[in-house]
């Protein structure tokens, strides 16, 4: 049976679809709602059984849609906007439209690869929204801590202090708050109370951790490897070398999940002190000239590898198979210590 091709472009209000007729690219738009999207469903039936869409990644905008697809037995692509972007100046797309922006997306269906998108549990989904959440008021409650130190400097600002004051105490309360919401949204999922007793088992991850890990990891296509996580979470060294004089130093991509990255970051600093295994590994890499920033991301990389095969195996975390006890040793699990210290530096976001 032949396939069908279709290229989605969605935004906030409109959907921009382009199919191949008979001798052009047409070009149709539908409402970025729940008639939108049935109307899109029923139109493209029409044509074919077979169909295979191509969407790019746009956050809360195209989630329903893409479910909405998936639901009719559509192949669904959810691009990532950086393969994209790149694909759209590799056939040297000059303009930006929306309906430009479809019709690349239409090509890039015609000649890519087909990798399927997998829908994450609504479960999933919820605790993921509760925990962003979290970190944009966490961000708040930082910046109104700021300002309570300033304030404490400063005469005559006792109205000032007590409203930043009244202002934190609202703030931490809806933050305290929504972790409850997401310790109940995990306890009534088996798989994700299971992958947050797993999470706890590992030393320098806490209850509050674990919550913010889970939510971005629970997401992912279950077929990912720890390689892919690494390079989700944007923690993949990138190399910058060009001929005989272009040697640029090692660095992380910080092409990823920059939440991720963030929720890593304090849990591997507690590992390498208080973990006896990460904190040998640390010392290692100490000893052979790498640097405080090269070592934490090693760390955070191990971790994220650690997390995935516990969630792979469902077995608790074990430090002694992570860090090997030989000097400079590959690590059990698969991972290239060597490629991970020569990340020359991090970001906790």
């Amino acid at each position: 049976m032949e396939r069908f091709c279709i290229g989605v472009d969605v935004s906030a209000k409109t959907i921009d679809v382009a199919w191949r007729g008979d001798r052009r690219v047409e070009c149709r738009q539908f409402a970025n709602d729940r008639n939108g999207h049935r109307a899109l469903i029923k139109q493209t039936r029409k044509r074919a059984r077979r169909i295979r869409v191509v969407m790019e990644s746009t956050g809360v905008y195209g989630l329903d849609l893409a479910l909405a697809l998936v639901g009719a037995r559509f192949e669904v692509i959810v691009a990532n906007p950086r393969v994209a972007a790149n694909f759209a100046k590799a056939i040297l797309q000059r303009s930006k439209s929306d309906r430009l922006d479809a019709a690349m997306l239409l090509q890039f269906a015609e000649t890519m690869p087909f990798v399927a998108w997998e829908p994450p549990s609504a479960k999933a989904r919820e605790l993921r929204s509760i925990c962003r959440r979290v970190q944009a008021l966490l961000k708040i409650v930082r910046a109104e801590k700021s300002r309570l130190h300033a304030a404490l400097h400063e005469q005559g600002t006792s109205v000032v202090r007590q409203s930043i004051r009244a202002s934190l105490k609202a703030v931490e309360g809806q933050m305290a708050a929504l972790r409850r919401a997401a310790q109940k949204v995990i306890a009534s999922d088996p798989l994700l109370s299971r992958q947050h007793e797993l999470l706890l088992s590992c030393t320098g991850i806490g209850q509050i951790s674990a919550i913010s890990i889970l939510a971005e990891l629970a997401v992912l296509p279950s077929d990912m490897t720890e390689r892919q996580w690494v390079a989700h979470a944007g923690l993949d060294p990138r190399q910058y070398d060009s001929g005989s004089s272009v040697h640029a130093a090692p660095r992380i991509s910080k092409k990823g999940n920059r939440y991720l990255r963030a929720v890593l970051y304090l849990p591997a600093r507690v590992a390498g002190r208080f973990e006896p295994n990460a904190a040998r590994f640390a010392a290692r890499l100490r000893g052979r000239g790498k640097k405080p920033l090269q070592i934490h991301v090693a760390l955070m990389r191990k971790l994220l590898h650690a997390i995935h095969a516990m969630f792979r195996n469902d077995q608790p975390f074990d430090g002694s198979r992570l860090f090997p006890a030989a000097a400079d040793a590959v690590g059990t699990s698969g991972i290239a210590s060597s490629a991970i210290s020569e990340v020359s530096t991090a970001c906790p976001a």
